[in-house]
């Protein structure tokens, strides 16, 4: 121990680190100054946290793995009871298929967040939500097999491979299963889960009219803070089927499920395995994040288990006779029964049947000499009193062979949503057939000279802002996230992309008309020739600047159709605010630089590099419709770093005059000099962009912001190029 002196002068023992994270709010700088903005977000990027190397490449690594051992062990692991933990029927199918779905069901339209693809399942605050009690037993079920096969196999892809596993030994004939999904090392802790303080408050902090489902907040899906979907026991706990089926619908909806695809998902999600409820949940230790140091990770732990049984949902119960068994008993048991509600062990609301043959019952899950009512919750009963889902589920009920194939489709796009277009799919279990919301692309031509047709665009009268700014909106939508989006496609020229109003929608059907002339002429794509217009514009700007250099480019690019977007899909991409086109349509309750932050995360930046993006794109001249503000230069398209040096000059005094509007003006003779935006001051009022941009402010780092500038400019454009990744 170090001594400290106190403010009396007695010398007093104390630890002389800070206890706690240093990243919460409660002892980070932002517990004193609330307003400071939080770049926290981009750092999940830093590679700092991974305890391998740099030249340790999983996706190339897995495909070294002996797929059919593995699967092989998988399957014994189902069916080989442990001792620590009990075994549903002796079958350990029904937890890793909910510990899959847990894994893939953060996922969200809204911002492609969540989802199966980092294995952020083993993390808080996923890892301790009370939707994942007990997932952590599945996890540690899972251990051996994954010490064994060690760094050719991600947890990630161990979470997903398990739970179609499961359904394989159940009986179902799954769609496919992609290897392929790295690990993460640290918490997404700074992902936005909701508004609430505490778990499982009331739906109403995160809806403005919870009577209204598609008010829930953007880009929430779930209705509470800790669940993965809806509450099981009714809108806030109680019983409606009709409200809840909004919801549900609400739900699905935001994770890229259409009304057929929910229906089959809860379905056969509840056809196998069962919900666990047998205990007083009051004697339950606490969520692993919080559990004691003995417990090694382990949380809720059940001090009653031998006698009761697991305590997770509450609710106790199968909802059909052969819970591990692949069958069409789920709707036969839904349909073919009347139910009432009744409050199960926990005291928590589930559905049961009013009347019930005991050869229909199921058997115990651990006495094979006793039989028990199965259950449904009110997201089951939904199914069966929302009408259209009472259509569809009785579709099911009559094809059986048609739900299957919609479940296992299903499925697969549960959980592969967030791994990208289907040429990045590893494994031997891959389907062939392409599906649209994989936002197919064909390949485009490779063997042309790139050189002649740089040449054509520059001759072409479009200028360096015009053609900077056709590639910038064509690569901006790509989202690191679920890596949907980017500028390979060229779906900039395609509904509903070539409407928004963040992509000028007037100036770009001139531009693209020009370029789409120019591709058609040398039999490329115009994707290709689109990136290729905006890096001959850098190399003029950056020779301009008296740097001649040459952009790299990967030629390939494929053009998509129409037919092969869809619509309502790609709506999501549409940005709310453009940070390096100093763009904000003004809808969103964040200020634009926090939608900065935002959208820099989901491009894959880190601060330096957004940094250095916004100085280079406003040297450029790239803002919207023209705008001034934040052309800190009076010459732009040269590729300087004026907006640094302008920024950081203290003969400039900064006003403002509006929202979202200031003024920098000569201190000495009050001149006029520029205008600005929030998010260009932001780089002079923040400690830390500050120091960044100082950085590039700096006399001799003229090159040094050329040179950088450029390799975030080729990072973007080749964002979605997946072939060698």
């Amino acid at each position: 121990m170090k001594e400290f002196q106190s403010s009396n002068g007695i010398s007093e023992g104390k630890c002389p680190f800070m206890h706690g994270s240093s990243t919460t709010p409660n002892t980070s700088p932002l517990k004193w100054w609330p307003k400071r903005l939080n770049l926290d977000i981009l750092h999940q990027h830093d590679q700092k946290t991974n305890p391998y190397s740099k030249d340790f490449n999983y996706r190339d690594e897995v495909k070294t793995l002996d797929f059919v051992a593995l699967e092989n062990d998988m399957h014994d692991l189902m069916t080989t009871p442990q001792s620590w933990w009990p075994a549903d029927w002796g079958h350990y199918g029904g937890l890793m298929i909910r510990m899959a779905w847990h894994a893939a069901g953060t996922y969200r339209v809204a911002d492609g967040r969540g989802g199966a693809g980092t294995g952020n399942l083993r993390f808080a605050p996923l890892n301790s939500w009370p939707d994942n009690g007990n997932l952590d037993k599945a996890r540690r079920l899972m251990w051996p097999i994954k010490k064994k096969y060690g760094n050719k196999i991600s947890w990630a892809d161990l979470f997903i491979l398990a739970g179609n596993i499961a359904y394989e030994s159940m009986g179902l004939k799954t769609f496919g299963f992609s290897y392929g999904r790295p690990d993460i090392w640290q918490p997404e802790i700074d992902i936005y889960w909701g508004p609430e303080d505490e778990i499982m408050a009331p739906s109403e902090n995160r809806y403005v009219d919870l009577d209204d489902p598609s008010t829930l907040e953007t880009p929430l899906g779930a209705t509470h803070m800790g669940l993965i979907y809806v509450n099981p026991e009714g809108v806030n706990g109680k019983p409606d089927p009709i409200k809840t089926a909004l919801q549900v619908r609400e739900t699905f909806a935001r994770m890229a499920m259409n009304d057929e695809e929910t229906a089959a998902l809860t379905a056969g999600g509840h056809t196998v395995g069962k919900a666990h409820g047998n205990g007083d949940d009051s004697k339950l230790g606490r969520e692993p994040e919080a559990a004691n140091i003995e417990d090694q990770g382990f949380g809720w732990i059940n001090p009653t288990l031998e006698e009761k049984g697991p305590v997770t949902s509450g609710l106790e119960g199968a909802w059909t006779t052969n819970p591990t068994k692949w069958d069409n008993g789920y709707f036969e048991m839904l349909f073919n029964h009347d139910w009432e509600l009744k409050k199960s062990p926990a005291g928590a609301w589930q559905w049961e049947p009013v009347e019930i043959n005991e050869e229909d019952k199921p058997i115990n899950a651990l006495n094979p000499n006793q039989r028990d009512n199965p259950i449904m919750t009110d997201a089951d009963m939904a199914m069966k009193m929302d009408p259209i889902y009472n259509e569809i589920c009785l579709k099911f009920k009559n094809d059986p062979e048609y739900f299957s194939d919609t479940f296992a489709r299903a499925w697969f796009k549960l959980t592969h949503r967030d791994m990208g277009p289907n040429t990045r799919y590893i494994g031997p279990n891959t389907p062939t057939e392409t599906l649209i919301w994989q936002d197919p692309v064909p390949g485009g031509r490779d063997n042309y000279d790139q050189e002649e047709v740089k040449n054509k665009i520059s001759d072409s009268g479009l200028s360096i802002s015009d053609r900077v700014t056709v590639a910038w909106d064509s690569a901006k939508t790509f989202r690191n996230s679920d890596l949907r989006g980017g500028a390979n496609g060229a779906r900039l020229s395609l509904s509903p992309q070539n409407n928004w109003p963040a992509n000028e929608p007037e100036r770009l059907s001139k531009t693209l008309n020009v370029l789409k002339s120019i591709s058609s002429e040398f039999g490329i794509s115009l994707a290709d020739t689109i990136i290729l217009a905006g890096n001959s514009a850098v190399e003029e700007a950056a020779s301009l600047a008296g740097i001649n250099l040459e952009l790299p480019f990967e030629k390939g690019r494929g053009d998509a159709t129409q037919e092969m977007t869809d619509v309502n899909s790609f709506s999501n991409l549409e940005p709310e605010a453009d940070a390096f086109r100093n763009w904000y349509s003004g809808k969103s309750k964040s200020s634009p630089e926090e939608l900065m932050i935002d959208q820099a995360q989901l491009l894959g930046l880190s601060a330096p590099e957004m940094t250095v993006l916004i100085g280079g794109m406003r040297s450029l001249g790239a803002n919207h419709e023209g705008n001034k503000s934040g052309i800190l230069t009076d010459k732009a398209g040269v590729l300087s770093n004026d907006f640094f040096v302008n920024l950081t000059d203290m003969n400039n005094k900064w006003n403002i005059v509006g929202e979202n509007k200031y003024e920098i003006r000569d201190r000495q003779s009050g001149e006029l000099k520029w205008t600005a935006s929030s998010v260009d001051l932001v780089f002079g009022s923040n400690s830390i962009l500050r120091s960044y941009a100082e950085l590039y402010a700096q006399d001799d780092n003229k090159e040094k912001f050329v040179y950088d500038f450029i390799s975030v400019w080729n990072k973007i454009m080749n964002a979605d190029r997946f072939e060698n990744n």
